[in-house]
């Protein structure tokens, strides 16, 4: 943890919106591109986040084009075995030191998350880094704050360990973790399924 968290990270934080997944349950293809009241998915992650944070990127795959209309940087994964949400985090850190060296720390969010908190950055920065959001007692390891110091352990974890679970990554770190209400919509609600699709048309 850093003393004065929320003066240390908040004013330069960048952010990246994690959409590296192959959404195998959705049936492949983009779910962060699915139609959710009139605009995809991602529109609206990114309605929530950039205005929280200093900068803002995307984490996906394969052709950068598809994610223009977003006006987004895209970076994808160094990984060629789409090792998953770690990949994206690493990535994430790489991105921030390389186009963003004064900042401390980054944020990250998966793009399947339309509902995301407006003082998510604000309550994970306050808290210290790192730090993950908590919901209805469940924690949700993708949605963190993440110093720039993890990048060299997090590399070697996922080249030379082979780790691709982000839970036992997050367990070795022990984040401090925040609470977010549930009610009356879960923030961190996120659409895997074609039914998660249709309960967020009708959350939203």
């Amino acid at each position: 943890m850093v003393e004065n968290a929320e003066t240390a990270f908040a004013p330069r934080l960048p952010a990246m919106i994690l959409a590296g997944g192959l959404s195998r349950r959705m049936g492949g293809g983009d779910k962060c591109l699915l139609p959710l009241g009139g605009r995809p998915v991602l529109g609206h992650v990114i309605d929530r986040v950039r205005p929280q944070v200093a900068a803002l990127a995307l984490n996906a795959n394969g052709d950068a084009a598809r994610f223009a209309r977003f006006n987004l940087p895209v970076v994808a994964d160094d990984a060629a075995d789409f090792a998953g949400p770690l990949a994206g985090i690493l990535a994430a850190l790489d991105w921030v030191r390389r186009a963003h060296p004064s900042a401390l720390a980054v944020l990250t969010v998966p793009a399947d998350t339309p509902f995301l908190p407006r003082d998510l950055a604000a309550q994970l920065t306050a808290a210290g880094a790192p730090a993950v959001a908590r919901s209805a007692g469940r924690i949700h390891p993708v949605v963190g704050l993440w110093p720039l110091e993890l990048e060299p352990g997090l590399r070697k974890a996922l080249r030379e360990e082979g780790l691709r679970k982000v839970e036992e990554w997050t367990a070795r770190l022990v984040p401090g973790v925040v609470d977010f209400a549930a009610a009356p919509i879960d923030p961190f609600f996120n659409i895997n399924t074609p039914e998660d699709l249709k309960r967020a048309e009708a959350l939203a």
